[in-house]
């Protein structure tokens, strides 16, 4: 199985090389049929790796890779026994395509997290996308540079691959004959707030457009995000994402620039947010101010909060806690916007 899942991939940048279906068995349409029950599992298809793997800056990205960087992947072991690669020092950010049996008419976009430090391809991107497969949800895995690595856009390199990614799938699923789909993009921990960043950034010029790609809308449709990275210079922050983002001696007009809360914009689209209150890392109040943020600025935005689970779960281990239910949440809030979307 571990030698399955460390396999190197191959790069793929036409839509030529994508597989007609994928792995798993069943895969019904959300829009028409129940979301799963609590007594599901979660993880699946453990040994299935990407239909396809896409750079987003097939070009090379908007400057050059800092000479020092190499990037690479660590293996880390974890209480689950399952493949937990993350990558460093990335210096090519892709995207990891899962199709899809029966497309259900949204594509997702998961930023996993990584503290700003590395990202964590498996727990909270590859899992959640088998997962999320079986329901007809088409998913791609982004990968994305570290601000703090030598990358002159500093605090906005990973707001440069966010905004390409999602203008990427996009020009991916149109090529694909899904020009319809929505994007709901999810992000988890640091990954949040990349996820909640593009979301409020949508439309912030942070770097030079180059193709047709770059003609798309870089706003996505809906945002999840999940125990995620908010506040800057605040008693609840994430310190070690925080440094790593903004440096040791950030000013006040920096720390108020990457807080997700002092700067919601109306014209986001509706946010998705879950959390737990025991949370060791990223405490529970940076979604609960963020939501209230949204809710000032007029933005659409629940909060899921649960008493116990800590940080960095994903899918992991919650089959048997009320954990269990947050996948389920999360569809049918989804469901619900898409029915109504005209």
């Amino acid at each position: 199985m571990a030698q399955t899942t460390r396999r190197n991939f191959m790069l793929t940048t036409a839509l030529g090389g994508l597989a007609a279906g994928c792995a798993t068995a069943q895969s019904p349409d959300l829009k028409t049929k129940q979301a799963p029950s609590p007594r599901d599992n979660f993880i699946v298809d453990v040994e299935r790796t990407p239909d396809a793997v896409f750079e987003i800056w097939p070009d090379g990205t908007p400057e050059p890779p800092p000479v020092e960087l190499s990037q690479h992947y660590v293996e880390r072991d974890n209480a689950f026994d399952l493949p937990d690669r993350a990558v460093h020092e990335v210096t090519n950010p892709t995207l990891s395509l899962f199709e899809a049996a029966n497309p259900n008419g949204t594509t997702m976009l998961i930023i996993p997290g990584g503290g700003y430090n590395h990202v964590v391809v498996e727990k909270e991107g590859f899992e959640g996308a088998r997962f999320f497969n079986q329901f007809g949800y088409t998913v791609y895995v982004a990968s994305h540079r570290l601000p703090h690595q030598g990358w002159k856009a500093g605090p906005d390199t990973p707001l440069q691959d966010a905004q390409r990614a999602i203008r990427t799938c996009r020009h991916l699923e149109e090529r694909a004959g899904r020009a319809e789909q929505s994007i709901l993009v999810m992000g988890f921990s640091a990954g949040g707030h990349v996820a909640g960043s593009v979301t409020e950034r949508s439309d912030a010029r942070v770097y030079d457009p180059r193709d047709q790609i770059d003609t798309l809308s870089a706003r996505p449709d809906l945002t999840a995000l999940i125990y995620p990275v908010v506040l800057m210079g605040s008693e609840f922050t994430h310190k070690g994402s925080q440094i790593r983002l903004l440096g040791t001696e950030p000013t006040s007009e920096t720390l108020e620039k990457y807080s997700l809360t002092e700067t919601p914009n109306p014209q986001s689209p509706p946010v998705f947010l879950m959390h737990t209150l025991d949370d060791p890392a990223v405490p529970y109040e940076n979604s609960l101010m963020l939501s209230t943020a949204y809710r000032k600025a007029g933005v659409e935005a629940c909060l899921h909060t649960f008493a116990k689970g800590g940080h960095g779960f994903g899918m992991r281990g919650i089959e048997k806690s009320p954990l269990r239910a947050w996948p389920q949440l999360l569809m049918e809030w989804e469901r619900a916007h898409s029915e109504t979307t005209p």
